[in-house]
């Protein structure tokens, strides 16, 4: 049976999910599964909310609910920038399960960045948002099917204090596009409303109140940033 093209996208909801194995590499629980229903099947990535590992500048056990928070950021700006990403139960309790993107692993924003520099404008101008502290280049994904490029792993983002830390440091300086600012805009709008008591579901309130922030910094200077000399800028390691 083949898949009409939404149809991945709405198994993640109450497919039965399945364990297939580890996601290598990663530093906190992450599964890959397949999500079953109706006879229709789809891969996506697992991540339990009891898989993570404590850190000492991010609240214990809200990994997965920033990964869905991240999502709801790209949906809400329109770029779509992340695949599907929800909350939901799962073989081992709460957690993020997320669409997988069928992609070369050799290919990273390092090499796919000539190709695709109105995708990683947007990226620079998401992570800013979202104060992503840990955008490695192997965190930017072309699909092969589609040749869009998607972002993965936002676990460690949209903490109250300024940690942006990125390797798209290619935009610093730049002028956010007028249209792209009329989305940041309209994001501004609907967070006073039930976009921002979507958010009051995946964050703590202060990291709310922060994100409203810096939207209104965007607005009202539109540059995205240069590194900070006084910062740990850019991760390690950078793929």
């Amino acid at each position: 049976m083949e898949l009409t093209p939404d149809a991945p996208d709405a198994l993640l909801d109450d497919g039965i999910i399945e364990v297939v194995g580890h996601v290598a590499w990663s530093s906190n629980a992450a599964l890959l599964v397949t999500v079953q229903r109706d006879g229709q099947e789809t891969l996506a990535v697992y991540k339990p909310q009891r898989g993570e590992r404590p850190l000492w500048d991010f609240p214990e056990g809200s990994l997965c609910r920033r990964e869905t928070a991240a999502y709801t950021l790209s949906e809400a700006l329109g770029w779509g920038l992340i695949p599907r990403t929800i909350l939901r139960d799962g073989p081992y309790g709460i957690g993020s399960v997320q669409r997988f993107v069928d992609h070369d692993p050799e290919e990273h924003y390092f090499t796919l960045l000539e190709d695709h520099v109105d995708a990683f404008l947007r990226f620079a101008i998401f992570d800013v948002l979202a104060n992503n502290t840990d955008r490695k280049g192997g965190h930017c994904l072309r699909e092969r099917s589609t040749n869009r490029i998607f972002g993965i792993d936002h676990g460690l983002t949209f903490h109250v204090a300024p940690k942006l830390r990125t390797v798209i440091w290619d935009f610093a300086g730049e002028t956010v596009p007028g249209e792209l600012l009329t989305d940041v805009a309209r994001v501004r709008a609907e967070m006073d409303g039930a976009l921002g008591e979507r958010f009051g579901g995946l964050l703590y309130p202060m990291e709310v109140n922060a994100l409203v922030d810096r939207i209104d910094d965007l607005l009202a200077d539109p540059r995205l940033p240069e590194p900070d000399e006084g910062y740990h800028s850019v991760p390690w390691p950078m793929i």
